[in-house]
């Protein structure tokens, strides 16, 4: 694929049967931040984004009832990874390239006011792996415990010895660095020579 095509790994998803254990799971021991979620009645199935760390993101997914589109990924096993969700900034041009290359696809949709847009390849034209091409704005899905307030595109506060200095992540959320006070001093003198 030809460079721009993909801005980055959104995130991994997970299907799992017991919800519940696999959200204590993550949360208690990895501190994951619940995001945004949704129910899905026709292919009968819940999701629900959680951020780790520095803005890594994984999915929650599990079946609603008999007749999920996930009765026969979780058949024989209590979870695996589904799927990853690549994030572009052009469905279209994804789409293009895909057809220029000879990649089949499946599944475009576009969601509410085309706030989602996607498409999959399926894992026997992908090394075994589903993949989700989306475009969309990654805040959208994240939960503000780990959003800046906007417009604010940093943060800046101090704490003790240290200077905390968080930043927009392009892929959505912070990116929080921890500066000593010389740093603070060579990073303005860096952005007063670029001015």
């Amino acid at each position: 694929m030809e460079e721009g095509m993909i801005s980055r790994i959104d995130h991994v998803s997970i299907a799992v049967r017991d919800y519940e254990k696999a959200r204590v799971f993550f949360t208690t021991l990895f501190g994951a931040v619940p995001g945004a979620s949704g129910r899905d009645e026709t292919t009968k199935y819940f999701w629900q984004i959680f951020s780790l760390g520095d803005m890594s993101r994984m999915e929650l997914v599990h079946s609603t009832g008999p007749g999920s589109f996930l009765d026969s990924f979780l058949a024989e096993r209590q979870g695996g990874v589904h799927h990853i969700t690549l994030q572009t900034p052009d469905i279209a041009e994804a789409r293009r390239r895909l057809e220029a290359n000879g990649i089949p696809y499946f599944g475009c949709n576009e969601y509410r006011d085309a706030y989602w847009k996607e498409l999959f390849i399926h894992p026997k034209h992908a090394f075994g792996v589903l993949i989700q091409i989306s475009e969309f704005r990654a805040d959208d899905w994240l939960a503000d415990a780990v959003k800046l307030p906007d417009p604010k595109r940093w943060f800046v506060e101090k704490s003790g010895e240290m200077v905390h200095l968080s930043l927009e992540h392009p892929g959505g959320g912070q990116v929080r660095v921890e500066l000593t006070h010389e740093e603070v001093k060579h990073l303005i003198m860096d952005l007063e020579k670029n001015e």
